[in-house]
């Protein structure tokens, strides 16, 4: 299934994409994407529910707003340097182990919604990313059992203001979370879709240039390692979203460094996952 949400800021529903293509409504459903749904075998409830109700669904309207597929996740956790010619473009160290940080949840917002960029801000930057959906709660699980703790996959630009992330002192995170700095979809395609998630090319375009251009098959660490790992130092829950490394391409890596401005179109996209839109806002 091909999960998505829709409806204004505040008011979204649930829904799904249709063999059409289609955006349905799911609210006859009576639950929402979020952790109690993910965490309680939503997917497979709905999947059995859509087998009856699915003809009578309502279409929404293509005018109708492009929400994030997810609801209120409890964290956003995100993978640094995880392409090895980024971390080289970048200036650092291919990382031994993974670089993780957190992403602001107040950062979550629609796959076409525009991207603030804030008062001031010089070096806002792009990054096309594979992320993940945590289906049942993860502490202390192995490799070869960290994919049966994923429901779905989908599209994040982690949006990064460099100068907040790497001048200065502090973490990362100041860098990454502000208001609209995480888009997230069109949809999250659940597990069973995508059986080659570590060779998935990925692609970003700004005002319709190619950017950046990888594969899932170049990343370091890879997808159940990530699991696993993490799981480590902190229990993931149903509905976290893990966000797992951009591939080269970024403004701050090139020569010399472009940074989004106002007015700027930002296009990317993930193969089996669609693709998302925003424009560039100055606050």
């Amino acid at each position: 299934m091909k999960l998505v949400r829709f409806g204004n800021i505040g008011e979204e529903s649930p829904g799904y994409l249709d063999d059409s293509g289609n955006r349905r409504d799911l609210s006859a459903f009576g639950e929402d994407f979020d952790a109690r749904f993910f965490g309680s075998g939503g997917i497979d409830r709905l999947s059995d529910w859509l087998e009856s109700q699915q003809q009578s669904l309502p279409v929404v309207d293509n005018h109708v707003r492009w929400a994030a597929p997810v609801a209120t996740p409890s964290k956003i956790i995100c993978v640094g340097l995880n392409y090895s010619d980024h971390a080289k473009e970048s200036g650092m160290a291919i990382p031994e182990e993974p670089v993780l940080f957190t992403k602001a949840s107040s950062a979550l917002t629609g796959p076409y919604d525009q991207i603030s960029i804030p008062p001031g801000s010089k070096k806002t930057d792009w990054e096309v990313e594979l992320a993940l959906i945590i289906g049942a709660k993860a502490t202390h699980v192995s490799e070869s059992e960290a994919l049966n703790h994923i429901t779905g996959y989908t599209i994040m630009n982690d949006v990064s203001e460099r100068a907040y992330q790497l001048e200065g002192t502090g973490q990362w995170v100041k860098g990454k979370s502000y208001d609209t700095f995480a888009p997230l979809g069109p949809y999250m395609a659940t597990a069973d879709e995508i059986s080659n998630v570590g060779s998935l090319d990925l692609w970003l375009k700004v005002n319709d240039e190619i950017k950046q251009q990888g594969s899932t098959n170049k990343l370091i660490f890879e997808v159940p390692f990530l699991v696993s790992y993490i799981s480590q130092y902190m229990t993931l829950l149903p509905g976290d979203i893990i966000s797992t490394g951009t591939p080269p391409g970024v403004g701050a890596g090139m020569k010399p460094p472009q940074f989004l401005k106002d007015g700027d179109v930002v296009e990317l996209g993930i193969e089996g996952l669609g693709s998302s839109k925003q424009k560039l806002v100055q606050r």
